[in-house]
């Protein structure tokens, strides 16, 4: 309920403007310029213990406390570390920030790109702060988009040095801490340094941009990649690329020609030169270590440029780290290129074309929501679903292939926090189907199991990975479509965030199914009960006539235990309990003649249902068997209900005994009839005073 609770916080934040573009939320509820007046006013630098300067925030494993890499680390402030220290020196540039001992090279490659766009520099890193007087206090802030919202982030700036170097990222000058501070905020929020190694540029893109990243295989690449590379450019999208390692040996390996394999590059610049009467295409490639150059054809001083004019030489700039290369030779030597498009309310001009965006948070749990890959046909269907429709077609004149263009993002959330757990990330991915004519329109609907075993996707993501996020570009004809986000492998726990970005407006929902009950009449009324059944009730209820709770948890217990074609651990007291409160007409605890055979109808009706979703004839339901049991029980209920169902009923095993089974109908039957008997008007609203409230939570 933890998951449901904070979804429904930050959709409430949200709607009040908080964790908006234009309004952050503040990061474990620290506000930067609260905090810095109080510092200021007391004369003393902030000391940040949410984030203290201490072995843990460093790493766990390489970074932990007993590595050697961590010997001798302390924590300096930048005025113990030089005399005159600033935050930016004329501007933020791309050789402000050199890697340090940290395998975070997609993140500085991430960087620096973002200082190619001063609108978005100014929203990362925001503006009246540095080391003057009358503004410095040991404090900073910087802002992130993380997983739907933007966070303000607050540090003090105590970093961590060795030997009176910065360990980690460093700007060339040594006197500059932009980006050393940036780099902190960011472990920060992913829960320290360490878990900050490996990863994917377009992972830094999206959460300095919150931006949609999409990933080019160069060996693949589509025929218009230049133009779509200097349309990226143009439109403020930052772009990364790297070279493949074949093996661990490889990494940061220098090449003949002074590329660096598995290492971060950002790309910076597409142009096209008049070279020996023809186009030549050329791109402009950034180290982040800010040296080691390409050395090859268009290189620095390479005799190419000697055949280009003087007028168009003299506009094609490089600075240290960065370098020319032939477009040609940029697709023969790198592997990836990884492209970040800015969503609308980050763009700050209408120059360029504004997409549609849409963001949805959503759960797998272990037993209920946790479906997996296509590869487990009998519980892919239990994944969450999200419906799209498509009803413009782009606006392309010249391109022969019609539809409707649209990108669709899966991340996995707060998986580097977890790093330190043990956990890392899952391999996740998605399918798109197209919704059957019946069902369009409608929002309440979760597909079954039959209608995937019947139907084949019409698309899906390239493939499952474990990123933190999965995204690729489509391109289908107008229509309704199901998008099924899933991990590869079956019942494994995650949260994550599912974004579709639409070159025209489209209408993007999740898809659950309705919650309401459809529970039969099967009241036995005392008249009716058969001779026979009433010489066993007699017999059974002894003198008064009446059974009570534990003697109905004796009857029951006695009667299970005889069978073997169910497992059970006996009925508790509890669930005898809820059995008599449902149903007691009389109100006196216990249950007469009518009341017990209505009661017996119940079990033996469950227990069909029960038997017949054991599909391996175990003697037990699974969790996913639960949910269709459920369905064949008369109730429609949603994900978060099965979720909790499942956690609250279900063993570790993600079994169902039969005592657990009936213990769950009967309470969902008790609270149905309950609601249902207090909104009289069937409005899907009840009001309580205390009194009722204590009545009916303590049934």
């Amino acid at each position: 309920m933890a998951g449901v609770a904070s979804t429904l916080a930050k959709k409430r934040a949200l709607a009040a403007g908080f964790g908006t573009n234009a309004n952050a939320s503040k990061y474990l509820n620290q506000d930067f310029e609260s905090l810095r007046s109080e510092c200021l006013g007391r004369g003393s630098l902030f000391t940040d213990s949410t984030f203290p300067a201490e072995p843990a925030s460093l790493g766990f494993n390489e970074l932990g406390p007993r590595s050697s890499k961590t010997r001798g680390v302390q924590w300096k402030r930048p005025g113990e570390l030089v005399s005159s220290p600033e935050f930016i020196v004329g501007g933020a540039s791309r050789t402000d920030i050199c890697q340090g001992g940290l395998g975070d090279c997609w993140l500085l490659a991430a960087i620096a790109s973002l200082t190619l766009n001063e609108d978005v520099m100014a929203r990362v890193v925001p503006a009246g702060q540095g080391f003057g007087r009358g503004e410095y206090a040991g404090i900073f802030h910087f802002q992130f988009w993380q997983f739907g919202e933007w966070v303000d982030v607050v540090i003090d700036d105590r970093l961590p040095a060795k030997d009176g170097e910065l360990l980690f990222v460093h700007s060339a000058q040594g006197s500059e801490f932009w980006s050393a501070l940036l780099e902190k905020a960011y472990a920060k929020v992913n829960g320290c340094y360490e878990a900050l190694s490996g990863g994917s540029t377009t992972e830094g893109f999206e959460d300095f941009t919150g931006g949609i990243a999409e990933n080019y295989d160069l060996k693949k690449a589509p025929s218009n990649l230049f133009q779509i590379i200097r349309k990226a450019l143009a439109s403020g999208a930052l772009l990364g690329c790297s070279i493949d390692i074949t093996s661990q040996a490889d990494s940061e390996a220098i090449t003949n020609q002074k590329l660096v394999k598995g290492h971060a590059y950002s790309l910076t610049g597409a142009i096209e030169v008049n070279y020996r009467g023809r186009k030549e295409k050329l791109v402009r490639v950034r180290n982040p270590w800010g040296t080691v150059e390409w050395t090859g054809a268009w290189s620095d001083n390479s005799s190419e440029w000697n055949s280009v004019d003087v007028s168009e030489r003299d506009n094609v700039k490089a600075d240290d780290g960065e370098f020319w290369m032939s477009f040609s030779d940029f697709t023969r030597h790198y592997h990836r290129l990884e492209l970040c498009t800015l969503t609308p309310d980050t763009l700050t001009t209408d120059d360029v074309k504004h997409w549609s965006v849409s963001n949805y948070d959503g759960a797998w749990r272990k037993g209920s929501t946790a479906g997996g890959c296509r590869n487990n046909p009998y519980t892919f269907w239990m994944n969450p679903q999200f419906k799209i429709k498509l009803e413009e077609e782009d606006d392309d004149p010249g391109d022969d292939e019609v539809g409707c263009s649209f990108v669709v993002g899966l991340i996995q959330k707060n998986r580097r926090r977890m790093r330190k757990a043990g956990e890392d990330m899952h391999t996740i991915g998605f399918a798109i189907y197209e919704v059957p004519e019946q069902f369009h329109g409608q929002r309440e609907v979760h597909l079954d199991k039959n209608y995937f075993l019947s139907h084949a996707q019409t698309a899906r993501s390239e493939t499952f990975i474990n990123l933190r996020e999965v995204s690729t570009r489509f391109k289908l004809p107008p229509g309704e479509y199901l998008i099924v986000p899933s991990t590869f492998e079956a019942n494994l726990n995650g949260d994550f965030c599912l974004r579709v970005f639409s070159e025209k407006q489209a209408e993007t929902l999740p898809c659950d199914d309705p919650v309401k009950a459809e529970l039969e009449d099967d009241t036995v009324p005392e008249g009716e009960v058969d001779a026979g059944f009433r010489g066993l009730f007699t017999k059974l209820a002894g003198d008064d006539m009446e059974i009570s709770a534990s003697e109905l948890r004796s009857i029951f217990n006695k009667i299970v235990a005889k069978r073997t074609d169910i497992k059970t651990d006996g009925f508790s007291l509890d669930t005898a309990r809820i059995m008599v409160n449902l149903m007691d007409d009389s109100g006196n605890g216990k249950l007469g003649l009518g009341e017990f055979a209505t009661l017996w109808k119940k079990i033996q009706k469950y227990l069909s249902i029960y038997k017949s979703n054991d599909m391996d004839g175990s003697g037990c339901m699974s969790t996913p068997e639960m949910r269709m049991a459920l369905n064949k029980a008369g109730f429609s209920l949603n994900n978060t209900l099965h979720q909790v169902l499942a956690a609250r009923y279900g063993e570790a095993d993600m079994t169902i005994d039969f005592d657990n089974f009936v213990a769950c109908v009967m309470r969902l039957e008790m609270m149905f009839k309950v609601f249902k008997k207090l909104d009289m008007d069937d409005t899907g609203f009840i009001e309580l005073d205390f009194f009722q409230w204590l009545s009916f939570s303590m049934i």
